[in-house]
């Protein structure tokens, strides 16, 4: 009987221990459902004002292009919103056929290429150095040039300086002053930090110099970053315009940007519309439309070819072991 009495305790005992286990598995479950459905909630809202930014910037967008492409009696009515009407690319041919709009083109595409490439050599021939404690006077190099980015000489100082360097009106004004910037600088020298000190010291126990690590080791690894650079450095200069219309006089050397600015300026006086041979506002704002996405266009075809690495670069901060 106490043998019985024993074997059905440690039989209720072992049913007792699997009922908690039962419950337990059961909290568990419904914690992991709660968790679930608020994270379903979470993402769709996250989804909803990603949507909702990404209309706020496509629409400004598709409005330009309707603009561009419909026909003048209804821009002068107002009725065109995001849909064409009585389309007309007389605007797109105005552009187009223009020299002056090609040869600006063309000299911008040259400026944007010879300026990212200049700029990010100088930028990771900057950050380079600046990652090794052995470097005599790091510390005063960083303060130095961490400096520029809150203080600047002003608009006279700088023009003053071009002039003395003989830069006034030359195609070297809106190449060499901006060259480096050290924002992009400090990006490009974290990442470098992010790289294990391993494989440079492996490298130097095999002989290798200091530009075949960085040539070797250091590059390769920060095709990421080095991609996102390029392109703040190309929309940069793409959109630049400031500096052209301060230095420069020559127009055979304005870019896009600054011819495209000026066009725009000339075309809110209805005289200068008139010697253009515009004969109707409407006409005029299709072309001031045609004009803008002319300019936009090129450089949003680069950006999905740059888009897997732009988004690595941005979200990588290092490379770790």
């Amino acid at each position: 009987m106490a043998k019985e009495l024993v074997m059905t305790g440690k039989i209720n005992t072992k049913g007792f221990a699997r009922s908690k286990r039962r419950d337990k598995d059961d909290e568990t479950e419904t914690s992991r459902m709660v968790k679930s459905d608020s994270t379903k909630a979470g993402d769709i809202v996250f989804i909803t004002i990603c949507v909702i930014i990404s209309l706020i910037c496509i629409i400004p967008m598709i409005n330009l292009l309707a603009r561009s492409l419909s026909a003048s009696d209804f821009l002068v009515r107002r009725e065109v919103y995001l849909i064409p009407k009585g389309l007309n690319i007389s605007a797109y041919s105005t552009v187009l056929g223009d020299p002056k709009y090609i040869k600006s083109f063309v000299w911008t595409v040259i400026l944007t290429v010879i300026c990212t490439f200049l700029s990010l050599t100088m930028t990771v021939l900057c950050a380079y150095p600046l990652i090794f404690n052995k470097l005599k006077g790091r510390s005063i190099f960083n303060i130095v040039i961490t400096i520029t980015m809150f203080f600047n000489a002003g608009t006279i100082p700088n023009y003053l300086l071009m002039k003395e360097l003989n830069l006034l009106d030359n195609p070297l004004v809106l190449i060499v002053p901006g060259c480096l910037s050290v924002y992009n600088m400090i990006i490009m020298r974290s990442f470098f930090y992010g790289i294990p000190d391993s494989l440079r010291e492996s490298a130097e126990i095999d002989g290798a110099s200091f530009f075949r690590i960085l040539w070797s080791i250091y590059l390769p690894l920060s095709k990421p970053v080095i991609a996102t650079l390029a392109l703040f450095y190309a929309v940069g200069r793409w959109n630049g315009y400031s500096d052209a219309l301060m230095y420069m006089k020559n127009k055979d050397f304005y870019p896009l940007q600054l011819l495209l600015y000026n066009i725009l300026n000339n075309m809110n006086s209805v005289e200068v519309a008139t010697q253009e041979g515009f004969s109707t506002p409407g006409l005029s704002e299709s072309l001031k439309a045609a004009i803008v996405m002319f300019s936009t266009i090129p450089i949003l075809c680069i950006y999905p070819f740059l888009q897997k690495y732009f988004i690595h670069g941005v979200t990588l901060g290092a490379v770790k072991e």
